[in-house]
């Protein structure tokens, strides 16, 4: 498991630094602050790999860049700094083989994969000792369109030759379909444990044929209003579940054929990171999601000594509210990317949040973790908030309270809640009368 991440003049501020909860972390905060690019240098910490650019150094700085983690291996906790090196253009790394942190994944927004598995990117480095160092892939790294129709790369012994790593969803949920065997049986589980609620079950179909230009089986997805519609034309939010589910099931199916080829066990840690894991759901769907992650690779393996970390991004307030019967301070944590006043400019900050129950959704986006003044339109929030001043200043000015009342009625429903506090107060004031009981 991850465990801690030190920035020091790397990212958007000078100094950042991020504890890990063992179960669940999730990460907050505005746009354009540093969240995904800390979950690519996580990504970096554990896997010695980079699913985009590479990280480099704040611009301007003249002081050293270093990224420091620490993390569980499969043998012995790591812990490590690494400086950036300008002469080499690298982070610097010690020598030998990294620790294997066991299996990682990052799912990132846009619909790409990154896979690193213990077991196919990870061996013993035996060249001292006249032992060649077989040349596999340093991750797996899936382009949104490589997760569905197959990765391949160039031989790097022979350029001519082509080698298919993965053959992608379409694919492989067609022969595993086919096949009835147990990945097919894991990819309907991975589904089911996925779905967006109780009686909305993602299911497989059959298998149909899409077009007189693609030979290729295409799997279907049963619907709850009885049709069966291809995968990919499947709503967004179902293609990116869908494709989350397929690689769990990929990854563990050929981990475990790796593993036994080593004469090795499975791996025992799995490490989910996720951009935005809300991205394209319904709230209700937004609800189930977090929890349902947590359980989806017992669900797979049927094992019950697996352990999961998920470190996800979210905008979501549905999700935090979803996760207050759960979440654990001993197991979970909340953190915050926020902007504060420097010495003439604004800074980031990163901050963990003394996690609280806020209650409903409406109550996150008016806390802290949201900063929303009011869970309402614009019009309504700055209406309300002249409301608000008028009320503490006591004011009796009619012409101005005619002015914020009629802005209320505008921006705001009639059964609205604010509105007992309004009326409650005009009236005690005098700016309105009650209505005669008609005779």
């Amino acid at each position: 498991m991850l465990h801690q991440l030190s920035l020091t003049n790397v990212g958007p501020a000078a100094q950042l630094d991020i504890d890990f909860g063992p179960r669940v972390t999730l990460i907050t905060g505005d746009n354009g602050l540093g969240k995904s690019f800390l979950l690519d240098i996580a990504w970096w910490a554990l896997t010695r790999t980079w699913a985009h650019y590479p990280a480099r150094p704040t611009s301007g700085s003249k002081d050293k860049s270093i990224i420091s983690f620490a993390f569980d291996s499969q043998t012995k906790p790591v812990s490590h700094p690494s400086e950036f090196d300008w002469k080499s253009q690298t982070w610097k790394s010690k020598r030998g083989r990294p620790a294997s942190p066991g299996m990682v994944l990052y799912a990132q927004v846009d619909g790409s994969f990154s896979v690193w598995d213990p077991a196919r990117n990870y061996w013993k480095q035996h060249q001292a000792k006249g032992i060649d160092t077989p040349n596999r892939p340093d991750a797996y790294q899936f382009r949104a369109s490589e997760v569905w129709d197959g990765l391949e790369r160039k031989n790097p012994n022979d350029a001519a030759r082509t080698e298919v790593l993965c053959n992608g969803l379409i694919r492989d949920w067609a022969s595993w379909q086919k096949e009835k065997g147990s990945a097919f049986a894991q990819l309907s589980t991975a589904l089911e444990t996925l779905s967006p609620t109780a009686i909305e079950r993602l299911a497989p179909g059959g298998l149909t044929r899409i077009s007189l230009d693609d030979a290729r089986d295409m799997p279907t997805i049963q619907m709850p209003y009885g049709k069966e519609v291809a995968i990919v034309h499947a709503s967004a939010a179902i293609r990116r579940i869908a494709a989350l589910a397929y690689l769990l099931v990929w990854t563990w199916q050929e981990h475990a054929r790796a593993s036994k080829l080593l004469n090795q066990d499975t791996t025992n840690q799995i490490i989910f990171l996720i951009d935005e894991i809300e991205a394209h759901l319904h709230p209700a769907w937004q609800r189930r999601i977090l929890r349902s992650l947590m359980n989806v690779m017992s669900a797979i393996s049927r094992a019950d000594q697996i352990n999961v970390q998920v470190i996800t991004v979210t905008h979501s307030p549905m999700l935090l509210a979803s996760m207050e019967p759960v979440f654990d301070n001993a197991k979970d944590a909340l953190w915050m990317f926020d902007l504060v006043e420097g010495a003439g400019h604004k800074d980031v900050q990163l901050r963990r949040d003394e996690w609280h129950r806020r209650g409903d959704a409406s109550a996150w986006l008016r806390s802290e973790v949201f900063d929303l003044g009011e869970a309402r339109s614009l019009e309504a929030q700055s209406a309300i908030t002249a409301a608000r001043t008028f009320m503490e200043r006591a004011s009796t000015d009619k012409a101005e309270f005619e002015r914020i009342y009629d802005a209320l009625r505008k921006s705001m429903p009639g059964d609205d809640p604010f509105w007992v506090d309004w009326r409650a107060w005009a009236w005690q004031k005098g700016l309105l009368q009650f209505p005669k009981e008609s005779k």
